[in-house]
């Protein structure tokens, strides 16, 4: 049943609209509205007084601003150009200004002559055009305009006293060109349906949802602005938090096997032979994960760790206790080199216990088996076998542990490492894999705020490991800036020279490959920054870098490359060769971003290290300093100090904090769109809620959904809250939420 017609009702249809075609077309292609209630939830960026002007003096630059102001001068210079050789060209020059700053407009040829008219001394007007400078100074060419008057019945009615709304806008539609079209819709929020229960709105104060979005529209006060802003919020905290409730619900109702470690099996066998205790924070984990492994409906775990907190190892065990059950356990890998280093590292840890039915194996072992899409037919197959029979109890592989002639005897365990490496299908797949669902465990080096969890992860209940292994050395990090002070590049150079000669390694990082087909390792191709618009040249290449380095400054070192096209076995020959230190210097792409483990390697430069995200660079920092020699980390870029890509690398270097580095990421990028995959920032679902300032809501919204899903599963007694999530979940993210 269709509970708010009016609301769905389309902007533009083929008999009738409810804007004019031409506005509702640029509403659909440039702003993604499409029908009423899509403007209604377009809410102002911020308000102008009419007592109080924009302040000129802080414009930004190429940014497409509006700006309320009075017009101080206005003049009409005549001059002869090229399509007016006899000097009839025409140009209005108009200042206007604010009190705070003065701004000039300039318009040519025919489109003086309406400003000219308009335009006069003493105007008041709203102005919108882009940002841009001539002759050093600010101005807007051919701006749009409307204009502020007082005398007429409807501007004083539409503009005195009231606080004027600016809408984020195109420059194809300017923000009160929005806000006459959201005026023309705005009766129809009377019939917005209420998605909040009235003991909760109640409870909290909240304004009703029609009165909301009358507010944040029409205020007369700050207090109005607020009052809106506090409701409309809560909608997007709580909506939300009850699709993950009913996801986090849905769950316990699945069965699954439980798989209890057995107190002498190989779980304690493998513990009996490690040589250093584990840390209170892995012990913690790991009592909590082998609680969920008991219980009869799968686990949902997701595990975070700062980069060498010993996340691999809390997932060994977790995999040793299915095998003790009598289970298999799954690792999937994003990359072959990372499933071959995870495959190598667990088999030295296990030992002989990873030897289970061959000869000298341990009587309690099991069989560690990797499959990756590379590997030749008779490995394949046999690897194929061992796990169809349970011979193998676990495996650890990419991709091509999805494929459907993949056979388990009794998959218990699914552990995904870099998660959000994975597109959703890819988990789903694996998991379809077992007789009744395993249990599922996702690892992340990326360090997320505990409100992003609550939102992005809020199907999963989270575990944090934040404590790292003694032994574990500090990283010095420090901003080489190529462009002013090229001398501090030349003794970056020394110092990998240095650390090589006392017995260490070092990794060089690019962000290309650098053979002319790889715009896709540019880790800023999807979304660029102005700055990276403004640099007009390519990225550093591997191949580049590798070769000046060897015939330069690193001559007579053992220097080898390493990047994503490589053939596979290639890929793993240098990798071997590095970890038993036949290679001096490595230079790679971010291929070695995750999970690489190399002790001995101690210094990492990063070139262009402004093209990475901060998250990436303290991920690729991770690399070095793991070992008992302390870590160098070297972040050289050519951007200008005062750059925002220079302030960003600044903050790397001042802290090894990986949850503090994540909120100033999460700050710059914005949140992308929570439920979606990909969180660029793009385009959000999120309005007014901001995940790192509204931390208290979130929370708060999360135990509420919590009880109301617990109370009333199916939200019966809540239609207008079932209305919301099924705007909120649109076909991709409800699969999105379904296969979690």
């Amino acid at each position: 049943m269709d509970l708010v017609p009016a609301l769905e009702e389309p902007l533009k249809q083929p008999l009738k609209s409810v804007l004019g075609p031409a506005t509702a077309k640029v509403m659909a292609e440039h702003l993604g509205l499409h029908t009423v209630g899509d403007l209604l939830h377009h809410y102002p960026r911020r308000y102008e007084e009419r007592g109080q002007l924009t302040h000129l003096a802080d414009l930004p630059m190429d940014e497409h601003v509006t700006v309320v102001a009075q017009v101080a001068d206005a003049r009409l210079h005549s001059f002869a150009s090229a399509k007016a050789p006899r000097g009839k060209g025409q140009r209005l020059e108009v200042t206007i200004t604010d009190g705070s700053g003065r701004l000039q407009l300039v318009f040519f040829g025919n489109g003086v002559h309406k400003p000219h008219k308009e335009l006069l001394p003493g105007t008041r007007a709203m102005f919108a055009g882009k940002v841009s400078v001539f002759n050093r100074r600010l101005q807007l060419a051919h701006p749009a305009y409307e204009l502020l008057k007082g005398d007429s019945e409807e501007a004083v009615e539409t503009w005195a006293g009231t606080l004027i709304p600016i809408y984020p806008a195109t420059a194809k539609l300017e923000s009160w060109k929005i806000g006459k079209a959201v005026q023309t819709v705005l009766p129809s929020a009377q019939e917005a349906v209420d998605p909040l229960p009235a003991s909760l709105r109640e409870g909290r104060s909240l304004v009703t949802l029609p009165e909301a979005l009358l507010k944040i529209h029409r205020p007369h006060t700050k207090a109005d602005i607020a009052d809106a802003r506090a409701r409309l919020k809560w909608d997007e905290a709580f909506v939300l938090q009850v699709a993950l409730a009913r996801r986090r619900h849905a769950d316990t109702q699945l069965p699954a096997v439980p798989r209890a470690a057995r107190p002498d099996g190989i779980l304690t066998a493998f513990d009996d032979r490690l040589p250093f205790t584990l840390t209170d924070g892995q012990k913690q984990v790991s009592t909590e994960i082998f609680t969920d492994l008991a219980t009869d409906h799968p686990m949902h775990r997701l595990l975070q760790g700062e980069v060498g907190s010993g996340k691999t190892l809390v997932a060994l065990r977790a995999m040793l206790a299915v095998v003790d059950a009598g289970g298999q356990a799954a690792m999937l890998a994003p990359t072959e080199v990372l499933a071959q280093q995870h495959h190598r590292s667990v088999t030295e840890m296990m030992g002989e216990l990873a030897e289970g039915g061959m000869l000298g194996g341990a009587e309690h072992g099991t069989k560690v088996v990797l499959l990756t899409g590379s590997m030749g037919a008779a490995a394949r197959r046999q690897a194929l076998l061992d796990l169809v029979t349970g011979e193998a109890g676990i495996v650890i592989g990419t991709h091509a542990l999805i494929e459907d002639k993949v056979q388990f005897h009794d998959l218990g365990l699914v552990v995904v490492d870099e998660q959000h490496r994975f597109g959703v299908e890819q988990r789903d797949a694996l998991r379809g894999k077992g007789k009744q669902p395993p249990h599922l465990l996702v690892m992340t080096a990326t360090p997320i705020p505990r409100t992003v969890a609550m939102t992005v992860f809020g199907d999963l209940e989270t575990s944090v490991l934040d404590q790292l292994p003694a032994g574990r050395s500090p990283i010095a990090t420090h901003v080489v800036p190529a462009a002013d002070k090229p001398h501090f590049l030349a003794r970056a150079w020394e110092r990998v020279r240095e650390e090589v000669a006392g017995g260490h390694q070092a990794y060089v990082v690019c962000p290309r490959i650098g053979d002319d087909t790889d715009e896709a390792d540019d880790p800023k191709k999807a979304g660029k920054s102005p700055e990276d618009e403004a640099e007009k040249r390519p990225p550093l290449a591997v191949l580049d870098i590798a070769e000046q380095l060897g015939r330069g400054p690193l001559q007579g070192l053992r220097v080898e490359v390493l990047h994503g096209r490589m053939h596979p076995d290639d890929k793993d020959a240098v990798m071997r060769r590095f970890a038993a230190g036949e290679t001096d210097v490595l230079v790679a792409t971010t291929v070695i971003e995750v999970g690489v483990n190399v002790p001995n390697a101690t210094a990492m430069v990063i070139m262009d290290a402004d093209r990475f995200g901060v998250s990436q660079l303290h991920q690729l920092r991770g690399r070095v300093g793991r070992g008992a020699a302390p870590g160098l980390c070297l972040l050289v870029s050519e951007m200008p100090e005062a750059s925002a890509a220079r302030q960003r690398l600044n903050a790397v270097a001042s802290t090894l904090d990986g949850f503090e580095l994540s909120r100033i990421d999460l700050e710059q990028r914005r949140e992308g769109d929570v439920l979606g995959q990909a969180q660029s920032g793009v385009r959000s679902s999120l309005r007014v809620l901001a995940v790192i300032e509204d931390e208290e809501v979130i929370a708060e919204a999360r135990e509420e959904a919590a009880a109301l899903v617990a109370a009333d599963p199916e939200l019966e007694r809540l239609p207008g809250l079932r209305t919301a999530l099924d705007a909120l979940l649109d076909e991709e993210r409800e699969q999105y939420l379904e296969k979690g």
